[in-house]
C-alpha cells in the first residue's frame, strides 16, 4: 500500500515538473520573440534649425536629413531659427546629441549662438551659409563663388550683346544673400569685359509679390537690363509671369533658382532660360551623417561641397 502511495507521489511530481518545464520554455520563447520584435533604442537625437520659409529648397533639406536619420536609427527634430521664437537660444539646454544650423542672421549673432552650443559640448554642423570663425564649424553646402562663376558662364552664352545684369537676392534665400560678395565675384570673373555695367543687386522680402513689384520698377528705371538672375524659387515663378505680362519674353532672359513644377514649365515655354538647382536633399543627408561622425569619432570633414545642377529646356524633354 505504501509502495503504491509512493509511486503515485513520484508520478505526480514528475508530471508537475514536466508541466513546469513546458510552461517555462513557453514563457522563455515568448520573451525572446517579444524582445526581437521590440524597436531598438535610438542612437542619437539631432536638431535641425531652419528659417520658417518652407520652399522646395528647405523641404529638400528636411527630406535628406530624415533619410539619413532613418539609416542611422536616429531622431531628427525640426526647429525655427527665427530669433523671435528663441528656439536656437534654448538649444544648449535641450540635451540633444548634435545640432544642424542654417544661419541667416548677421554673422556676429550667429557666431555667438553657435559658440553657446559649443560650451555645452554639443556638436554643430552649419549648412547653406558659412560663418567665418577662428575654429571653423563643419560646413555642408555650395561654394557660392563657383555658383556665381557658373551663372556668369550661362549668362554669357544667352546673348552676344553686352550684358546688363541684375541679381535679385531674397530674404526667402538668406544663405545666398549672406555670401552675395562671393556670388558677384564669381559672375564678374566669368564675364569680365562682357559686362556693360557693374552688376546691379536688388533684394525682395518674404512677400511672394515682391518680385513682381520689383520687375515693374526695375524696367522703368533700368530699361537696359537684359539678364535677371533670381535666387529664390517663388521669385522666379512670379518674375516669369511678370515678364509675360510686360511682353518682355525674349528681350530679357531670366536665370532662375529651383526645380519647382512652375519653373520647369517656364523653362519649357522658354520664358525662363534655365534654373540653378542646389542639391538640398544631399545637404540635409550629409549634415546628419557628419553629426553622427562627430559623435562617434570626434572628427568630420571641415567642408563638403554638395555642388549644383543647371536645368535647361534640353534637360526637361
Amino acid at each position: 500500500m505504501k509502495l503504491l502511495l509512493r509511486m503515485g507521489i513520484l508520478c505526480f511530481g514528475l508530471l508537475s515538473l514536466g508541466a513546469f518545464l513546458v510552461s517555462f520554455n513557453l514563457v522563455r520563447r515568448l520573451y525572446i520573440g517579444s524582445s526581437g520584435n521590440a524597436a531598438a533604442p535610438l542612437n542619437y537625437h539631432f536638431s535641425l534649425y531652419l528659417p520658417d520659409n518652407r520652399n522646395s529648397f528647405f523641404t529638400g533639406i528636411i527630406r535628406g536629413a530624415e533619410r539619413a536619420a532613418a539609416e542611422l536609427n536616429a531622431a531628427i527634430s525640426i526647429h525655427s531659427i527665427d530669433p523671435v521664437k528663441n528656439e536656437l537660444e534654448m538649444a544648449p539646454y535641450t540635451g540633444v546629441d548634435g545640432a544642424i544650423v542654417c544661419p541667416y542672421l548677421d554673422d556676429a549673432l550667429a557666431r555667438r549662438q553657435l559658440d553657446r552650443l559649443g560650451t555645452q559640448k554639443i556638436p554643430v554642423v552649419i549648412i547653406n551659409h558659412n560663418v567665418p570663425n577662428d575654429q571653423p564649424w563643419p560646413f555642408i553646402g555650395t561654394n557660392n563663388f563657383d555658383v556665381g562663376r557658373r551663372i556668369g558662364i550661362i549668362a554669357g552664352s544667352l546673348t552676344p550683346e553686352p550684358l546688363s545684369l541684375a541679381l535679385v537676392y531674397s530674404d526667402k534665400a538668406p544663405g545666398i544673400y549672406g555670401e552675395r560678395e562671393l556670388m558677384e565675384m564669381g559672375i564678374t570673373t566669368a564675364l569680365g569685359d562682357r559686362l556693360a555695367v557693374p552688376i546691379r543687386g536688388f533684394k525682395t522680402k518674404l512677400n511672394p509679390l515682391d518680385a513682381e513689384d520689383l520687375l515693374y520698377r526695375l524696367f522703368r528705371t533700368h530699361p537696359d537690363i537684359n539678364i535677371v538672375v533670381f535666387t529664390d524659387p517663388n521669385d522666379t515663378i512670379a518674375a516669369a509671369q511678370t515678364l509675360i505680362d510686360m511682353n518682355l519674353v525674349g528681350r530679357v532672359r531670366i536665370i532662375g533658382f529651383g526645380a519647382d513644377p512652375g519653373i520647369q514649365d517656364g523653362i519649357r515655354k522658354e520664358v525662363i532660360a534655365c534654373s540653378i538647382v542646389f542639391n538640398a536633399d544631399r545637404i540635409g543627408y550629409e549634415a546628419v551623417q557628419s553629426l553622427a561622425a562627430l559623435r562617434r569619432t570626434g572628427y568630420t570633414p571641415t567642408s563638403i561641397d554638395t555642388g549644383i545642377e543647371i536645368i535647361g529646356k534640353d534637360d526637361l524633354q
